[in-house]
């Protein structure tokens, strides 16, 4: 089976060729064109100016995930409905309806959040092993998500808790901001952890951040007062202090640590209430590397499974909207007017 996948939820537009022979995936191509140079200058995405680009974009990165295969060997097409930036959602709905129309070939509309927690099966055998790692917990952290998931098995979900205010990577972005690292803020703030871990490793400034939430017993979050936080400690600070390299490598440090104690803390906690036996990561900000070590270092500790997806598949992609796709293949359509987009949609 040929499955052509289309994501377009937020500011990448991503076109992927899949192969599935056997049970195993073959990634025939994997198209991502991203806008985030576009967007720097607005510290975020624009939403219309994104739907712009992903008109224009879309073609082209068809044509270049297509040019290996003769198109009438699709067999399947998946295309994100939502959740997500409505005017982006529609234009890759509409690329991929009109696609399917031409094709005549069935439409299956795909979760993004659901599909972020399939980027985890990239590498793995569809029968054998991933039916041994339910029932899960599923952390999904992004810049637009923060969830906590139970899953009991593929298709079957119950949101234990998300974000109330800011996403953890709308913080970062909004933190990276403050102290003027640029966008987008996660990798630029963890580059500054990662240096000062190297070079300083001992607090000259004494920062110490709050950790929201973290000793309640429900599963949300709530990362808008760690923002006000730095922004506090920031602006107290003298202007040659907050200009200096260490004080904003030990910030991004002590920033970085509250997100991943928060992160952490609640996961293995569900972890433990729900007795699952697997911690599955997804989302942009899961490719953070301290983030997937300390992660790492918790549940060898607890003897949990621990899955996070390669580098290139935490952040948008169409391969994990085409496993998604695969997954859900009796729900494909050919009344193609059913497929529209959802900026809501829950899992």
């Amino acid at each position: 089976m040929i499955i052509l996948a289309i994501e377009t939820s937020c500011d990448d537009t991503c076109v992927t060729l899949l192969e599935i022979k056997n049970l195993k995936l073959e990634i025939i191509s994997n198209v991502v064109s991203s806008q985030v140079k576009l967007h720097a200058k607005y510290g975020g995405v624009w939403p219309l100016l994104a739907k712009r680009e992903h008109q224009k974009n879309l073609p082209i990165v068809f044509r270049k995930g297509t040019q290996k295969i003769d198109i009438s060997k699709i067999d399947l097409i998946g295309v994100t409905i939502g959740p997500g930036l409505e005017p982006c959602l529609w234009q890759g709905v509409n690329f991929a309806r009109d696609l399917a129309e031409k094709l005549k070939i069935p439409l299956v509309p795909v979760n993004h959040i659901e599909a972020h927690i399939f980027a985890n099966f990239i590498n793995q055998n569809l029968k054998s092993k991933i039916k041994n790692l339910f029932p899960a917990i599923c952390l999904i952290v992004s810049g637009g998500h923060t969830q906590l998931i139970l899953a009991k098995k593929i298709g079957q979900y119950k949101i234990l808790g998300e974000t109330r205010d800011d996403a953890a990577g709308e913080c970062y972005d909004k933190v990276a901001r403050i102290l003027g690292l640029g966008y987008p803020g996660g990798p630029a703030i963890d580059a500054q952890a990662q240096e000062w871990r190297e070079k300083f490793k001992i607090q000259k400034f004494k920062i110490k951040l709050p950790r929201p939430m973290i000793h309640q017993k429900n599963y949300d979050f709530s990362f808008s007062g760690l923002k006000t936080a730095v922004f506090y400690d920031f602006r107290s600070r003298p202007k040659k202090v907050r200009k200096s390299k260490i004080y904003i490598q030990e910030m991004a440090k002590e920033f970085q640590q509250a997100i991943i104690d928060v992160l952490i803390s609640k996961t293995i906690r569900a972890v433990k209430e729900f007795k699952t036996k697997t911690i599955i990561l997804g989302g942009g900000v899961a490719a953070s590397q301290e983030l997937q070590k300390q992660f790492k270092t918790k549940a060898s500790k607890f003897n949990f499974k621990f899955l996070v997806p390669p580098r290139i598949f935490c952040t948008d992609n169409a391969t994990m909207v085409a496993i998604s796709a695969y997954f859900h293949r009796k729900e494909a359509t050919e009344n193609l007017e059913k497929i529209k987009a959802n900026a809501n949609l829950r899992i």
